[in-house]
Formats: structure tokens, sequence, C-alpha cells
């Protein structure tokens, strides 16, 4: 014989079975965020281990490379060596951090390689910029302190990381030109040698002592102390303009010296000249007569109007009409 079960029995063992099934809901969640608190707190050790040892690994290397007779005296090798093992360092703690928060990298790096075409074709042109910078360090046109000119813009190189090359104009202001640009472009280093030619061209009259030009222009640049005297001063005639004779002086010092040298040479030259009594002549025009001065022009003929003796014809512009004062004669 069955027993018609309690309604309030029934009720009660369902709120245990629920109370049972939230207990267990409750104890799991309490264990996951137990577990993310404790992951997440050494990740963020291992983030901050991360910045320390890159800030390590970069000193380590400078100063390793510091002690290579290669690098000890190339500033712009160094920089970039040791900004590639900090981005590596840097690197490496992230892929940690990633998998102690549960995120599985293999499938990042999968996903990252069948993307990889299509970022690479987006970034083309800064994926162009690190490959030139590489090949700018390998190649080593210039260096961190040398004086270039890259795409009209003269400055010191004070920088050269992986995506630009940074140069200070005489102005001190900052030029950023990007590497692709730099490595396809004309690249003068001013500073590269350690003499540099200076060139002036001045010019003289055509009435004057050539000879004693060119002593006076040789002699203000020799007399100068950045000017070095082997090779020597020189000065000679190197064409004749319109207005002048132009005269080239030419001499050579220091690249550090390239400058202000170029300038007093400049400013010692004309002090020469005029000490010499030398005419640096104005350009000026010649006004040749046309035709023969001494010629009668001749007398127009009487034209359909009646004037006689006119030597210039009616043209637009000009009132042809007669005066009142003939009008009424």
């Amino acid at each position: 014989m069955t027993t018609k079960a309690d309604p309030l029995d029934t009720l009660i063992a369902t709120g245990q079975q629920a109370v049972a099934v939230d207990t267990v809901m409750l104890a799991k969640l309490t264990q996951i965020a137990g577990d993310f608190a404790v992951n997440l707190a050494i990740a963020l050790i291992i983030l901050t281990a991360t910045v320390f040892a890159a800030k390590w690994a970069a000193g380590a290397t400078r100063k390793a490379l510091g002690r290579v007779r290669g690098f000890r005296h190339d500033p712009t090798v160094l920089s970039f060596a040791v900004q590639v093992v900090r981005v590596v360092v840097f690197l490496i703690g992230f892929i940690a951090v990633l998998q102690r928060l549960g995120v599985q990298t293999t499938s990042i790096i999968a996903v990252l390689g069948a993307a990889s075409l299509a970022v690479g074709l987006a970034l083309q042109g800064t994926l162009s910029n690190v490959a030139a910078g590489v090949m700018l360090l390998v190649l080593r046109p210039y260096r961190v302190g040398d004086l270039v000119s890259i795409g009209g813009n003269i400055g010191k190189v004070q920088r050269l990381d992986l995506f630009f090359t940074q140069l200070s104009d005489a102005n001190n202001v900052k030029i950023m030109c990007p590497n692709g640009k730099v490595f396809g472009d004309i690249i003068l280093n001013l500073s590269g040698q350690k003499t540099r030619r200076m060139e002036m061209k001045i010019g003289v009259g055509y009435g004057s002592n050539l000879n004693k030009a060119k002593e006076a222009l040789a002699g203000a640049a020799a007399a100068h102390e950045a000017v070095l005297p082997d090779p020597a001063p020189w000065a000679g005639v190197t064409n004749l303009l319109d207005s002048s004779v132009e005269m080239t002086l030419a001499a050579w010092t220091k690249s550090e010296d390239f400058w202000q040298a170029k300038a007093d040479v400049f400013q010692a030259a004309k002090e020469a000249l005029d000490a010499a009594g030398i005419e640096i002549p104005f350009p000026h025009q010649v006004a040749v007569p046309y035709g023969d001065e001494d010629a009668t022009l001749p007398q127009a003929a009487e034209g359909a109007d009646g004037l006689r003796g006119r030597t210039n014809p009616p043209s637009a512009g000009f009132d042809t009409r007669p005066d009142d004062d003939e009008t009424e004669a």
C-alpha cells in the first residue's frame, strides 16, 4: 500500500537539493576566482620582472658591447642592439603573462601566422622602414653625431632606431626621416671625412689686375688659422661672365671648422680685394643704339588724313584726331 507524499516534505527536499547545488556552484566559482587571482598576481609579478629584466638586459648589453673595440666608438650600433634586446625581452615576458592567464599562445601564434600576409601588406611601409634600418646599420653610411644631408635636410644625426633616423638642424629643429626614404635617397655625409674643401666664387671687374686679385684672394685664405697649409689655398680665373671675371678661391680645412672658416675667409677675401683696389662690380646692362644715330628719320608720306611729317604712324592708344583749334581753322 503506497502512501501519498506530503507536499511539505517534497518542497523541503527540493529546497535542500537546490541549496546543495548552489553550494557546489559557489564553491566552484570561489575556486575559479581564487585560481584567477593567483594567476593574475603571478602574471603581475612576471610583468614587473620583465620590466626589470629588460632594463637589466639593456644595461648589460650596453656594457658588454662597450668593451668591444668595434662598438665602443659607434653609438649607432650600440643603441640599435640595446633596443633590439629590450624588445625581445618584452616579447618573452608578454608571452609568459598570456600563458599564465590561461591564454593559448599557440592559437594566437596560429592566428597571427594566418593573418601575416594581410598584416604584411598593411604594414609594408613600416616593415620597409625596419628593413632599411637594418641595412643602414649594416652598411653604416653615417653614425650618431655625423652631419648629414638627407632629402635636402642638413642636420646632425641624433638617433637611429628601427623606424626613423632623427636629425637636429642648425636651428635645433628635430627632423624625423623614415628609414625607407633615407635608404632610397642620396645621403651626403658632410662630416664623414676629416677635411673638407671650401670653394668660393667672387667676381672682379674686367679692368682689374687679375694676378693681383689672385694673390689677394690666396693670401686672405692662407692667413686664416683654420685653413690648412697643405694643400695650399688656390685662386684662379674660372669663368668670364657678362659683367665680371669670375675668380674661384679654394682652400682646405678640418670638417668641424668648415662653416666658420668659410664665413671668415669670405670676409677676409672682400677686405683683401678692397685693400688692393680691386672692384667687385655690380651686374649692369649696356644700351646699344638701334640703327645709325646720324641718319635723319624719314618723313612720313602724306596720308589720307592730310597730316605730313608725322614720324610715328597712328596707333591704338593714341588719339589721332585733330585738336579743336585745328578743326576750327
